[in-house]
């Protein structure tokens, strides 16, 4: 305000802190936590997958492995 008085609204702000562990709490509570079921079978489908990717860039870092030594030596 320009003649130097807080308004209602900066009065019932709550300090900064505060105002971040609240809304941090109420955040979660809008979250919607997956079944028992839902974790396991989508971990299994992260872990199958980083194995098929880790799996693949092996096999292409050997295949150019031995391309390269075949060309070079």
């Amino acid at each position: 305000m320009e003649d130097g008085t807080i308004s209602a609204v900066e009065d019932e702000s709550p300090p900064p802190k505060q105002g971040f562990f609240a809304s941090t709490i109420e955040e979660l509570k809008l979250v919607v936590w997956p079944t028992r079921q839902q974790l396991f079978s989508e971990s299994i489908a992260v872990i199958l997958m980083v194995t098929v990717s880790a799996a693949s860039i092996a096999a292409i870092s050997r295949f150019y492995g031995w391309a390269s030594s075949q060309i070079f030596l």
